[in-house]
């Protein structure tokens, strides 16, 4: 397992960075790493973004030194979902069989995970967010027959999509973590416009379906004073409360948002018009 520790900011000290310090505080590039269990852990809302891609053997779920915890999910509930081939979780000593873009939640308490691929050749691709938990609840796999569909926007401004609520509190009992897919209909390249912050809340955001040397300009920032980061396929960004967070791309694209915070209120955001944003 490769980990590391990223700190929270402040939106003063945001001002102030370049591009190769907005990416290090907030990009990250190389989860989807062949044989390995990639991690960052983040201060901001101790939100933990990870990738498994396991290919001839089971990649074990290991605690790590920043949780101090006897197991991984010792004190915390996961997410899973996955963007490449079939694949196996399995967890205490039970197997989900997870296809291509279905989800897992995992409870607090949950002590062995291990993930597996179907075929070496073309492996699962497990995109994981973690999050602390109060009180631990069953685990749960989820299809894309039962996530709760919404369709929101039209080709005619550029955001047509469908959001997939995958964990989420009216699919899955959770403490705080949510997750969910969004999809962008062919033409649409905007997401998440207008753009809105929650101070409840803080988010990740993966990009994934992207073929070639596509690319998505990911916006970020306080509405008065925003930024961008490029990131490219199998790429995330974590996106403090106090940012926006919303995108524009070459082709259409696909990705999941990971949300923790105090509320499971989907619909909590503060609205920015778009004549506001700087």
């Amino acid at each position: 397992m490769n980990h590391e520790l990223r700190y929270a900011t402040h939106p003063n000290d945001a001002k102030t960075y370049d591009t190769s310090k907005l990416r290090e505080e907030y990009a990250i590039t190389n989860l989807m790493t062949t044989g390995e269990i990639t991690l960052v852990y983040s201060l901001i809302d101790r939100f933990i973004t990870a990738g498994a891609v396991p290919t001839t053997s089971p990649l074990q779920l290991e605690t790590v030194d920043y949780l101090k915890a006897e197991y991984f999910l010792e004190r915390r509930e996961m997410g899973i979902i996955n963007v490449g081939s079939s694949g196996t979780v399995t967890a205490d000593g039970v197997s989900y069989h997870i296809k291509h873009k279905e989800a897992l939640y995992l409870g607090r308490g949950t002590k062995d995970v291990q993930f597996a691929s179907d075929d070496a050749n073309s492996p699962a691709l497990f995109y994981i967010n973690s999050t602390p938990a109060h009180a631990s609840f069953p685990s749960k796999h989820v299809t894309q027959d039962e996530a709760e569909i919404v369709h929101l926007g039209s080709l005619d401004s550029s955001n047509e999509r469908q959001i997939n609520k995958l964990i989420v509190n009216s699919v899955v009992e959770t403490c705080q973590l949510q997750m969910g897919m969004t999809q962008m209909k062919q033409g649409s390249v905007w997401n998440t416009m207008p753009a809105h912050v929650h101070n409840r809340r803080s988010e990740v955001y993966f990009y994934f379906d992207m073929e070639g040397d596509n690319a998505v300009c990911h916006m970020m920032g306080q509405p008065q004073e925003t930024r961008h980061i490029w990131l490219h396929n199998n790429q995330a960004v974590i996106s403090p409360s106090w940012s926006i967070h919303s995108g524009v791309a070459t082709s259409s694209y696909t990705f999941i948002w990971g949300m923790a915070g105090e509320n499971l209120d989907y619909g909590d955001m503060d609205t920015v018009n778009i004549k506001e944003l700087r």
